[in-house]
């Protein structure tokens, strides 16, 4: 069963009724669906459908590609050449039924290796013969899990590809709405706080939710998928930069050092942090880190002229340098053994104010602001810091605190007062005219002592899993 992908869906339909042939790009980060998504939209059927070769030479990609055409029909030879091998699709579209032709092409990167002219011969393919035939009939869908490839190559490429693209799919990952759709498709009994707390560490990652077991508390289940002798994700990590970037290195030396500073560091200081060289390869890395959901970047509040903060926001990424790489004993129950721990409570916090910021459109649903204009962003000085902070056109700044909570917040005295100097420290810095409403993002809302009306705005962890 497909959960959500709505819009996606009907993007890629909406190619079989173009008059013109199609070229889709459908792209996202590993593990987020891409494939099956194309596959259960189009329900298997395909023309030609075909999947590179992970680590394979030209000669198995080649073989392959013939054993894709055996499959469509097609008896033939192992093809020399890419050239050979797009003429032997040719051959195969031209004697398939009238009516649309669905090419679909999976883990296209892996098929370029070194010297083998395969992007030569797709542009060939659908410069010279499939955009030039009498019948308008060809929609050619390729994706793959090399994001950084895809983004040179395809969506940012200035050869023969280039303004050939007819449409292009970014894949993102399940909001907390979308995932607790999914728990039920699959009969899992979960209530929304276990839900959250797997998001905090799985993400919207669908292969990653796939190995969530029924009958396992969140625990035991995150003790199953990553501390275990046999975890299905334990080596996740390096297989996750080493598929998506094609030279991996450099991109996770800037994500250990967003790690140093939760509220995230300019461009300058993670090239002091990474030693890197400064440059568009640089700037490229941050922005494929950007592009496929890794990191995001934002300008300080009141700092526009200072340039642009850099932040990790991963889940995944946040829990593996948090948590997997402190389990030094290689704990097979590791977390349910952390459960209560005081470092396990300061992860919590952290990861949840990261799915906060992930659910920005439903935090602005529910305070009521979705159809303002707004800059998310932070702030902070030597004496506070706003992690959060929604600066709207209508003269109100939201200045937001997170915390996650087993039950409801309770504001004592001493946080009182903390949330008033960051207040006042804040007006006072910036001598903004806005008014300031405190507002609380918690999981199950605010004790109702003597110092809860001091909160304008309340948004609970159940606005979060709004669509």
């Amino acid at each position: 069963m497909l959960i959500g992908r709505k819009n996606e869906q009907k993007t890629l339909l909406t190619l079989m009724t173009s008059e013109e042939s199609q070229f889709c790009v459908v792209y996202g980060r590993r593990r987020v669906g891409k494939t099956y998504l194309v596959r259960e939209t189009f329900h298997y059927h395909f023309t030609f459908q075909h999947t590179g070769v992970a680590h394979g030479k030209l000669r198995d990609q080649l073989r392959a590609f013939r054993d894709s055409l055996s499959e469509a029909g097609m008896r033939c030879a192992i093809p020399k050449t890419w050239f050979e091998a797009f003429d032997l699709l040719k051959q195969l579209i031209d004697s398939a039924p009238v009516g649309k032709k669905i090419i679909f092409i999976d883990e296209l990167p892996w098929m370029d290796t070194p010297k083998s002219n395969m992007m030569s011969a797709l542009e060939h393919f659908w410069n010279g013969w499939a955009t030039s035939r009498a019948t308008k009939d060809i929609v050619l869908i390729v994706c793959g899990s090399a994001t950084s490839w895809i983004t040179r190559k395809m969506l940012k490429d200035k050869g023969g590809l280039r303004g050939r693209i007819t449409e292009k799919i970014k894949v993102n990952p399940f909001t907390l709405n979308e995932c607790e759709a999914y728990v039920k498709a699959a009969s899992m009994p979960m209530v929304r706080k276990d839900i959250l707390e797997l998001y905090m560490i799985l993400g919207g990652i669908p292969y990653y939710w796939s190995f969530v077991r029924r009958g396992l508390s969140v625990s035991q289940n995150i003790d199953q998928l990553f501390f275990a002798e046999d975890a299905q994700l334990k080596d996740e990590f390096q297989a996750l930069y080493h598929i998506l970037f094609t030279r991996p290195d450099n991109y996770i030396e800037v994500i250990k050092a967003l790690t140093k500073r939760k509220t995230g560091l300019t461009r300058d200081e993670i090239l002091k942090h990474t030693q890197l060289t400064d440059g568009g390869t640089f700037t490229q890395v941050l922005d494929e880190l950007e592009e496929y959901g890794f990191i995001r970047s934002y300008v300080a509040y009141g700092k526009e002229s200072q340039g642009m903060l850099f932040q990790l926001i991963d889940n995944y990424t946040i829990f593996y340098y948090h948590c997997i790489l402190k389990n030094a004993f290689s704990d097979e129950a590791y977390w349910s053994h952390t459960w209560l721990s005081s470092e396990h409570n300061a992860w919590k916090g952290f990861a949840f104010e990261r799915v906060c910021l992930q659910h920005i459109k439903q935090v602005k649903h529910a305070l009521g602001i979705s159809g303002i204009v707004s800059n998310v962003c932070s702030w902070r000085n030597a004496n506070a810091q706003i992690d959060l902070l929604i600066s709207r056109g209508d003269n109100v700044i939201n200045i937001c605190e997170m915390k996650f909570a087993n039950s409801p917040f309770t504001i004592d005295k001493a946080y009182a007062e903390s949330l008033l100097n960051k207040m006042e420290s804040f007006r006072n810095a910036t001598s903004t005219r806005c008014s300031l409403h405190l507002t609380l993002l918690t999981t199950f809302g605010i004790s109702h002592n003597e110092y809860w009306n001091m909160v304008q705005n309340e948004v609970t962890m159940d606005d979060l899993f709004g669509g």
